[in-house]
């Protein structure tokens, strides 16, 4: 096999699954992230955190509209 065709395979297999892989890191984080924020938003008293974040984005709703 000429070294083209093996640059190329290896290429295109290195690319393939580091963006793969890559994505599905991304993903997981994100759900994860979601899931504790829908968590969050169930619970009787919502931590700090998630008091504030909702009062910034109750307060950049109101500058649009």
């Amino acid at each position: 096999m000429p070294f083209s065709w093996t640059a190329s395979i290896g290429f295109f297999l290195g690319f393939a699954f580091g963006v793969g892989c890559a994505l599905a890191v991304m993903y997981s984080i994100y759900m994860g992230g979601y899931r504790a924020a829908l968590r969050d938003s169930q619970l009787p008293a919502p931590p700090e955190r998630y008091r504030k974040v909702m009062e910034k984005l109750s307060a950049q709703q109101n500058k649009k509209g």
